[in-house]
């Protein structure tokens, strides 16, 4: 069983840095936590590195107001301090909200909420909020998602269980905003097969580009996660 480590940091990842991967993003912060002096955990072994833990992989190009980062903090400093020492070194775009002790393990995550931007360039067509309802009216929707773990190179989800929540309205003439709160994990929809489904059973209603904000995390009593 993994290790719960003792300290965490919320923060936001937006503008350029929604294109750091996740790998560069944990190497981002071990880097930012030497250069502000701050001393955390490191792993055992051969190669010892400082070691840090995001909670759920953000997709590249998305954004997100609510990434939880776990690690373990040496150095004899308040927490209140660490976020302001970390902001100085990190890129454009990573920035930490607050820095805290752990009190529940990831795996109590359950959902999150998603801030999803349509973009029309012809103008929001006839029908697409009438069409999305339709779209998750069915008892159940079945999809593939390619899975390495699976003999088949695939997996089948349920996309109705894991929408527990939406609202779409229109924003001006060419764009939508649809908030919808999905399963996180075990098993996890990304909003963005949750689009890609709806384009390829309405292509009529289908937007030109979309983008995706993550806006908070939810465990299993919807009460907000930390």
């Amino acid at each position: 069983m993994a290790k719960m480590h003792a300290h965490r940091l919320l923060y936001e990842k937006t503008g350029r840095a929604i294109y750091i991967s996740h790998l560069d993003t944990m190497a981002q912060f071990q880097r930012a936590f030497l250069r502000a002096g701050l001393e955390i955990w490191q792993t055992e072994g051969y190669n010892r590195h400082a070691y840090v833990s995001i909670a759920l992989p953000l997709s590249l190009g998305f954004s997100s107001r609510c990434e939880i980062l776990e690690f373990d903090l040496v150095s004899q400093i308040p927490l209140e301090d660490v976020p302001a020492l970390l902001n100085r070194t990190l890129p454009e775009g990573l920035r930490v909200l607050s820095c805290y002790r752990a009190e529940r393990p990831f795996k109590q995550i359950r959902t999150l909420d998603w801030a999803i931007t349509l973009d029309y360039d012809n103008g929001i067509p006839e029908g697409v909020e009438e069409g999305f309802r339709a779209f998750l009216s069915p008892e159940h929707l079945i999809v593939r998602k390619p899975s390495k773990k699976s003999k088949k190179g695939y997996t089948e989800l349920d996309l109705i269980p894991m929408v527990h929540r939406w609202l779409m309205e229109p924003v001006g003439e060419r764009q939508m905003s649809l908030s919808c709160n999905l399963a996180a994990q075990e098993p996890s929809l990304n909003p963005q097969l949750l689009m890609e489904t709806f384009a390829a059973r309405y292509p009529h209603l289908a937007p030109d580009f979309a983008r995706y904000r993550r806006e908070e995390v939810f465990q299993e009593n919807g009460e907000i996660f930390r």
